[in-house]
């Protein structure tokens, strides 16, 4: 096959793409059903998406997906440093889909490979981050009187929404993936979980044995670090802004103190907030010798590079995905990934079958909104719970898990207020 539209590192690649993307499919049962369905349905026929995603294994399996229900797709990476580029050359020769994603890219070329994908003149757009919306809305109006709606996959993508909505800017509704609870209770807490340890463990081979771990922020992402950090044996400590997740991490077991404090003994440092500059010059005044931050949130602010840069005397790189900030008091304080989100950066991302679920949630909600945009308001949309539900049921299936179902007369008790003591 000829490759079409694209903007991709080396299409030599393709072939080895493939294979991944066949791999990641083969934990991806959900989709495999919801492809031949589509195929047969065609819910999003002669439907234009434009999805601004990171461009891995499980993201192609989301486009075939949306390819058999009908939608003609072009992707753009939702990250400079999360593209990997055997997929985007597999997506563009074997997969037909145009696709403009290259590892690395600087500033500019993101976004002209958003401005290629938004050239398609979308009906709908799946995004992770928000940087579709936005840039629809601040330099291409163009396009709203033709776009339907969109999905949104993360936290902080959410919380962009939800500003733009807040202060009635937000021109078309959006169907908030990432709160639906087969995306957040799975991919979130499991999800990231494992693959932010997986990121650390690449880029610098430690032994988290032993070492304290602090996890700056106790959502979904949050508590699942904590959780896989407290499972490699590190000793880990949470720090929090927000007084019930502080007392939630408190009573599953984990230490909590103010950021400031737990810089002081910290050998690794996490954020996932989805906030900017949760660990700043503050913290890097008193952070010991060695000690390494990493983030795993969406976008490179949280964790204050600038004011890193200006306290250092000079920077290496020892290690690939390690920068080494020597400061001048003799102190090295070592960054991981840039401060991007070191799960895609220096590992592979979520594992496939908790993409599943995601990808599941973002395949329907693109159908959801082509039936049913004339009926959205231009807001933020949960995912409608019949679909949250169906995904579960579907994942159990593939599973081999059975559960009960209501009796007629337990349905009867849930829905009356007569029986009492």
């Amino acid at each position: 096959m000829n490759a079409i539209s694209h903007d991709v590192t080396d299409l030599a690649l393709a072939d080895e793409g493939l294979r991944r993307i066949d791999w990641a499919l083969a934990e991806m049962p959900v989709l495999r059903a919801l492809t031949e369905r589509f195929g047969r349905d065609k819910p999003l026929a002669d439907t234009r998406i434009a999805a601004c995603l990171h461009i891995t294994a499980e993201t192609a399996n989301l486009a075939r997906v949306l390819t058999a229900g009908g939608a003609q797709v072009a992707l753009c990476a939702s990250n400079p440093l999360s593209t990997q580029d055997d997929v985007a050359a597999a997506l563009a020769v074997h997969l037909g889909t145009p696709v403009f994603a290259r590892r690395g890219a600087d500033h500019d070329t993101y976004y002209r490979h958003l401005r290629s994908a938004l050239d398609t003149r979308p009906h709908i757009t799946i995004d992770d981050g928000a940087d579709l919306v936005s840039e629809i809305h601040k330099n291409r109006n163009d396009l709203l009187d033709t776009i339907l709606g969109g999905t949104e996959e993360t936290t902080t993508g959410v919380i962009r929404l939800r500003a733009m909505a807040a202060e009635g800017a937000l021109r078309y509704p959006i169907v908030a993936v990432n709160d639906a609870d087969t995306k957040h209770f799975f991919d979130n807490r499991y999800g990231t979980g494992q693959s932010t340890i997986d990121g650390i463990l690449r880029a610098t081979n430690f032994l988290l044995a032993g070492k304290v771990f602090t996890v700056v922020g106790y959502g979904w992402c949050g508590r699942g670090v904590a959780m896989r950090a407290r499972g490699m044996g590190a000793k880990v400590v949470v720090t929090e802004v927000n007084p019930l997740r502080a007392l939630e991490a408190a009573m599953d077991g984990f230490e909590v103190m103010p950021g400031v404090e737990a810089a002081r003994t910290s050998d690794i440092i996490v954020t996932v907030t989805g906030d900017k500059h949760v660990v700043d010059q503050a913290h890097f005044e008193v952070m010991k010798d060695g000690c390494t931050i990493a983030n795993s949130g969406h976008f490179d602010v949280e964790i204050n590079i600038p004011a890193l840069r200006a306290m250092a005397e000079r920077v290496v790189r020892p290690r690939e995905e390690v920068e080494e900030f020597q400061l001048r008091d003799g102190r090295r304080i070592r960054l991981l990934s840039e401060g991007r989100l070191v799960n895609l950066a220096a590992a592979e991302g979520h594992p496939p079958s908790v993409m599943d679920m995601s990808f599941a949630n973002q395949a329907l909600g693109a159908a959801f909104i082509r039936q049913n945009h004339n009926a959205l308001a231009k807001a933020v949309h949960p995912v409608p719970k019949e679909i949250d539900e169906e995904i579960a049921r579907l994942k159990l299936d593939a599973l081999g898990i059975r559960i009960d179902t209501l009796t007629p007369e337990q349905v009867a008790y849930l829905a009356s207020w007569q029986e009492g003591t």
